[in-house]
């Protein structure tokens, strides 16, 4: 693969250019003193550019935004969003930038995207900075979340920039440079329906499609079938959170991609102890986005979508409500496939097993795994040994004397332990073991970062040495709670 000097790079400004109205032009600010944290070498090569350039003062400059390429028109995007359920008509990117697209070697466009690089006009009072802890958070459970292969933006790397930023304590201040398929919202549409302006809202819907959704385009009603596909993008990606116990913790509606990205890793986390009640962000105190809530909430999420696009769907109220409420009652459908799909292949099932046998068979396990909260990654690993004729494992991780009759129904369907490992992870981003990382890098030790992601790049590979890395919280580590970062 070729890689391309900072002469070479070429940043697109197709969003700021068809969509002028949500676009602020704007640039980073510049850091004292900067030096490169952690930088995703494959991930640079895969867009074309040459990783010891990135190491490099230009290159820096650019994964600060204070160095672009000629013709570069770096942005605040506009959005709106539900926050928590609450509606807010401005929020936009208030501490982060769009600094174009690229076309990387395999021919795709792909955001180059800064997080912590300063003000902008969207700040609303904050300072636009990030901390050297939460940026290198996003970096490890992204990093995770991709070797999964659930659809993620990706961190690039993280730039500490010798600023100090100002939070319950002083913390050290770093950028983020982050790719995604685009940053495109369910917010961006609620901040185009909001201005009343239908043409600015079509050309959104437009940009999507081309940039997400070709297909919709020759169908007979594209802004309908983008939002199909949409429904069913959310749908899978949702599902595959649930899979693996991923909680992202803030499923606000800016949060919530069009092209079925995960995005905004600030308070996530990864399931210890089952439990569909699960709440991890320390701002979520009602609980809305719960791990078992998550399906729900992105079904609400999408709902907003729909509402936003209400004017495109049909030139009458009645029956664009009635198209858009018959395209999001296929959600659950498809979650539900989805969902049902994977836990067939979690328990090591053949796919042509009908759903009148895996069905019960699902929901008597998450009811017994509900009621003795096992932790959620060792189980299902534990369950693949036991399909290879060792339940002794899984017996100790499930006491209530219920499992046995479970695992018999089980066993008796001759579950494929070997396939089983295939989608059952060892290693996931285990929060005891992400927070002693952050916490060694904030301190400026780096070495548990770059081991725990080397761990994480493998996760379904059992390797000598590494059972630390797949073993739960130790009791002393205590309830869990994490924070935005902003």
């Amino acid at each position: 693969m070729s890689v391309a000097p900072s002469s070479t790079i070429v940043l697109d400004h197709r969003f700021a250019r068809e969509l002028p109205e949500m676009a602020v032009p704007w640039q980073g600010e510049a850091a004292p003193d900067p030096h490169l944290l952690v930088l995703d070498e494959q991930l640079a090569v895969e867009l074309g550019l040459d990783p010891r350039w990135l190491r490099g003062p230009e290159g820096l400059g650019l994964l600060l935004g204070t160095e672009v390429p000629e013709g570069a028109e770096p942005v605040a995007q506009a959005y709106a969003g539900h926050q928590f359920g609450g509606f807010s008509p401005r929020l936009g990117d208030g501490r982060a930038l769009l600094l174009g697209e690229l076309v990387d070697v395999h021919g795709r466009v792909r955001d180059l995207h800064l997080k912590g690089s300063g003000r902008t006009p969207f700040a609303r009072g904050g300072d636009g900075l990030a901390a050297v802890g939460p940026m290198l958070r996003e970096h490890v459970v992204s990093r995770g979340l991709h070797a999964l292969g659930i659809p993620t933006t990706r961190a690039l790397a993280v730039v500490a920039t010798g600023r100090a930023v100002h939070r319950e304590t002083t913390l050290p201040g770093a950028v983020l440079a982050r790719v995604a398929a685009s940053h495109l919202r369910v917010g961006s549409f609620q901040y185009a329906r909001a201005t009343g302006d239908p043409d600015l809202l079509r050309r959104l819907a437009d940009h999507a499609t081309a940039r997400h959704h070709p297909a919709a385009a020759t169908a007979a009603n594209p802004p309908l079938a983008l939002f199909e596909a949409v429904v069913a993008a959310q749908a899978s990606l949702v599902a595959r959170w649930m899979l693996v116990g991923f909680v992202h913790g803030v499923m606000n509606t800016d949060n919530t991609t069009i092209s079925g990205e995960t995005i905004d890793y600030g308070p996530c986390a990864f399931l210890d102890a089952f439990d569909p009640a699960t709440v991890y962000s320390s701002i979520d105190h009602a609980g809305r986005y719960a791990y078992g809530n998550q399906p729900a909430v992105a079904e609400w999420n999408l709902a907003r979508l729909a509402e936003a696009l209400l004017p495109l769907l049909h030139e009458d109220q009645e029956q664009a409500v009635a198209l858009a409420t018959e395209a999001l009652g296929t959600f659950r459908t498809r979650y539900d496939a989805a969902y049902s799909g994977g836990m067939r292949a979690k328990l090591g099932l053949p796919d042509d097993l009908g759903d009148a046998v895996t069905t019960p068979l699902t929901g008597d396990l998450l009811d017994l795994l509900t009621r003795d909260r096992p932790d959620h990654t060792s189980f299902f690993r534990a369950l693949a040994v036991a399909a290879r004729g060792d339940a002794a494992p899984v017996r100790a991780l499930v006491a209530d004397p219920a499992f046995g009759d479970w695992l018999e129904r089980w066993l008796a369907l001759s579950p494929d332990g070997t396939a089983m490992d295939r989608v059952n992870p060892v290693y996931v981003p285990r929060n005891h073991l992400v927070e002693e990382a952050l916490t060694a890098a904030t301190g400026g030790d780096l070495g548990p970062v770059q081991r725990l992601v080397e761990v994480l790049d493998a996760p379904y590979e059992e390797r000598p040495g590494l059972e630390r890395y797949a073993a739960p919280a130790p009791e002393d580590f205590g309830a869990y709670r994490t924070f935005c970062g902003t």
